[in-house]
């Protein structure tokens, strides 16, 4: 069963939550003032109050998601996907966020969407990613994620830097489990 936007944002991603486990990421290793940040798969902005509304915007395939956090947050730029295109500038991005996204993409619907981010990020810039990772020797949590989560891509560390290698040199920062329940990896991907 799919959560509606207003049930997700509340049971999924509430602030609290967001602050916690991503905030708290992103502000101790990044410096967001006076950069451009593409939310890429944003959802209902879960993420967008840790940024500056002037520089973010956040693209999603889901009409619904997107009406819902124009609502929550009108300050903030919330467009449509156009297909497996970003409507966004040729080297305009800063910083693309990429959180728990990924295990919702198949292979190769992400191979078209690793050459947009490629084409929107600025020479210097970062792709950040906070996903859902399946852990060796990490039965259990490997197992509850399977069966909870509704991303049908779940993958190892392996799988996720794999799928940036074309375009761009990755830097895993960290591999950690957050709850308890769910293993997760964090890394970066600069174009090369």
């Amino acid at each position: 069963m799919e959560l509606s936007p207003s049930l997700y944002h509340w049971l999924v991603r509430p602030k609290w939550f967001s602050d916690m486990y991503i905030g708290n990421i992103l502000k101790s290793n990044f410096n967001f003032e006076n950069k451009t940040v593409l939310d890429f798969g944003s959802g209902v902005g879960s993420s967008c109050f840790l940024l500056s509304p002037s520089g973010y915007m956040g693209v999603d395939c889901d009409s619904k998601r997107i009406s819902y956090a124009k609502l929550l947050y009108p300050d903030y730029n919330f467009q449509m996907l156009q297909g497996d295109k970003i409507p966004a500038d040729d080297n305009s991005i800063d910083y693309v966020l990429i959180i728990s996204v990924l295990h919702h993409i198949s292979s190769e619907a992400m191979d078209n969407y690793i050459k947009e981010l490629y084409r929107v990020i600025k020479k210097n810039g970062r792709v950040i990613v906070i996903e859902p990772c399946f852990f060796e020797k990490s039965h259990v949590r490997n197992r509850f994620m399977s069966f909870f989560d509704k991303g049908s891509y779940i993958r190892d560390e392996h799988e996720y830097i794999d799928m940036f290698s074309s375009c761009f040199q990755t830097d895993v920062h960290s591999k950690y489990s957050q709850l308890l329940l769910y293993n997760k990896i964090f890394f970066t991907a600069a174009p090369v």
